[in-house]
């Protein structure tokens, strides 16, 4: 069952860093775009190279129209897609100068009790990104720039916390049966088996 989740969770990642790497070639784009336009309004005004500066402009050089709200949607669904294998291999961050003095058995209790409340907090995420959805679909709103529906970004978020979701109540089912079981399923730091 964990190699299944540990290639969904993978799998989604994947998707996160695609997405991730087309919004910082977007990005790239956008900043030399703006910097080239600038560059070009400042030669026409100061009498160098005009003609060629002002063909620059003409051709359309500039920031790319709507960068933002993409980057805004991308992110969101990137952060949602790096969620599922941060959960199951345990790269989450912590602080555990405490809780590492800690025997053994509570400190499986306590990441149990840990997982299980990431599991509900997911599900509740993924539950108000959906009635968000539904809110953006029903009032037909769009983007400023680009006119795209806002609910896309929403249902790009939504179907990666459900993934997120899935995982976090299996991690969280995991802990349990561990703590029931006194098996070791998932490692508690460093990853799956």
């Amino acid at each position: 069952m964990t190699r299944l989740f540990l290639a969904l969770a993978r799998l989604a990642a994947i998707l996160g860093g695609i997405v991730l790497t087309f919004l910082i070639l977007l990005t790239c784009v956008s900043v030399i775009g703006r910097g080239l336009n600038t560059l070009m309004h400042g030669l026409v005004d100061a009498g160098i190279l005009g003609g060629f500066a002002q063909s620059i402009l003409d051709a359309g050089v500039g920031p790319v129209l709507g960068d933002f709200e993409l980057v805004e949607a991308g992110i969101a669904f990137c952060i949602f897609s790096f969620l599922p294998l941060a959960q199951i291999t345990g790269a989450h961050a912590t602080v555990d100068i405490l809780v590492s003095q800690f025997p053994q058995k509570w400190i499986r209790a306590l990441t149990t009790l840990w997982e299980v409340v990431f599991a509900v907090v997911m599900i509740v995420i993924a539950w108000k990104l959906y009635d968000g959805m539904a809110g953006k679909m029903r009032y037909n709103e769009t983007t400023m720039l680009l006119q795209f529906p806002v609910w896309w970004s929403y249902a790009a978020s939504f179907a990666m916390a459900c993934v997120a979701a899935v995982v976090a109540v299996y991690v969280a089912g995991a802990r349990v049966v561990e703590i029931l079981s006194g098996r070791v399923i998932l490692t508690i730091e460093g990853g799956a088996h």
